[in-house]
Formats: structure tokens, C-alpha cells, sequence
């Protein structure tokens, strides 16, 4: 596995990320404008999270399917080469890699959309679908990595400081964090509902 890196497609991967992740956040907190922090946080890491599904995984898991990202030109296929220098799964068709990222495109993808009109429209909801959300997203991360983890990690390039804790740890990372402060928010809520919920038949007993 190769351990070098091209300074030319680090810049151009790592420029495209921040571009998704500036979009995601300038919609997210567009939609939350006149709700608390806690909520425009959450609109504005949902967006993100939409578009890396549908804008960045969508098309891998096209590409995939169709013939593989090590075969495959332009802008999108450039950016799995330069994750493939990571974890060499993503180049070649991976059965394992490619079914999950189907269900986290279709799946995810859409369950992030529904908590984003959830949040906005204040929907009952709202709390079923983050966690079943963020229980997807955290189960993703554990199959993506677990099976090759228990193989003794022959995929993944931990030779190289940028691939491994740039690409493999701050990235996964970013969606086992993020997912899961989103639960304990769930369980905070919920817990006060229910007290709620208890107070006002304690009133009228």
C-alpha cells in the first residue's frame, strides 16, 4: 500500500470537504435561525451529513456498482482514490463496504432529511428519528471497520501519519462523536418530557 502522499490531491479532497461542510452549515443554520444552539448545531451537522451521504457517498456507491473508484475519473471518483490510499476497500469492489453504503445513502440520507423538516417543524417525532438515525450511523461506522479490524487490518494504511489519523481516525471519528452527543440530547429530552409528563398527572390526582 502506497504510504506517500500527493500534496496536489490531499489540497483537493480535503478543499471539497470543507466546501460540503461550509454549505452544510450555512443551510443548517439558515433553517435554524430563532432556535437555540443546541438545535442550530444540530440543523447545521444534519445538512452536512445529507450532503456527504447523497452528494459524496451516492456517487461511490454508483461508481461501485457500475465497475470500481480505482477505474473511474472525475472530481468525485478523484476523492475516493485519495480516501483509497487509506483504506484500500474503497478502490476495488468491496461487497461489504458497497452494502453499507447503500443503506447509508437511501437510509440514512433520507432519515437525515426527515429530522431536518422534524427539527424545523418542531415534530413529535423528532427524537424517534434522531436516534434511529444515530444508531444507523454508528452501526455503519462499526461494520465499515470491525470486519477488516478482526482480519488484522490489511486494508487499512496506519503507516502514514495523514492517512491514518487525518483520513481513518478525525473523519470516522467526526461520525461516531457527533451521533452520538445527538443521543445523549434524545435522552436529556426525552427524560424531561417524561418528568413533565409526570407532574401534570401528579396535578390532578
Amino acid at each position: 500500500m502506497d504510504t506517500g502522499w500527493e500534496p496536489g490531491a490531499v489540497g483537493a479532497s480535503l478543499l471539497l470537504c470543507a466546501a460540503l461542510l461550509g454549505a452544510g452549515c450555512a443551510l443548517g443554520l439558515r433553517l435554524g435561525r430563532g432556535r437555540g444552539a443546541a438545535d442550530r448545531g444540530a440543523l447545521a451537522w444534519l445538512c452536512y451529513d445529507a450532503l456527504v451521504h447523497f452528494a459524496l457517498e451516492g456517487p461511490f456507491v454508483y461508481l461501485s456498482l457500475v465497475g470500481n473508484i480505482a477505474d473511474s475519473d472525475g472530481l468525485i471518483a478523484s476523492l475516493w482514490k485519495e480516501y483509497g490510499k487509506a483504506d484500500a476497500r474503497w478502490l476495488y469492489f468491496d461487497p461489504t463496504i458497497v452494502s453499507l453504503e447503500m443503506l447509508t445513502v437511501v437510509v440514512d440520507g433520507s432519515l437525515a432529511l426527515v429530522l431536518i423538516y422534524a427539527i424545523v417543524k418542531e415534530k413529535y417525532y423528532r427524537h424517534f428519528i434522531q436516534i434511529t438515525l444515530c444508531v444507523c450511523e454508528l452501526y455503519g461506522g462499526w461494520m465499515t471497520f470491525a470486519p477488516d479490524w478482526l482480519m488484522g487490518s490489511p486494508n487499512l494504511n496506519t503507516n502514514n501519519w495523514l492517512y491514518f489519523w487525518v483520513y481513518l481516525v478525525f473523519f470516522n471519528s467526526v461520525w461516531v462523536l457527533i451521533p452520538g452527543l445527538l443521543l445523549w440530547q434524545s435522552l436529556v429530552e426525552l427524560k424531561k418530557m417524561h418528568f413533565k409528563g409526570t407532574s401534570s398527572r401528579k396535578k390532578f390526582q
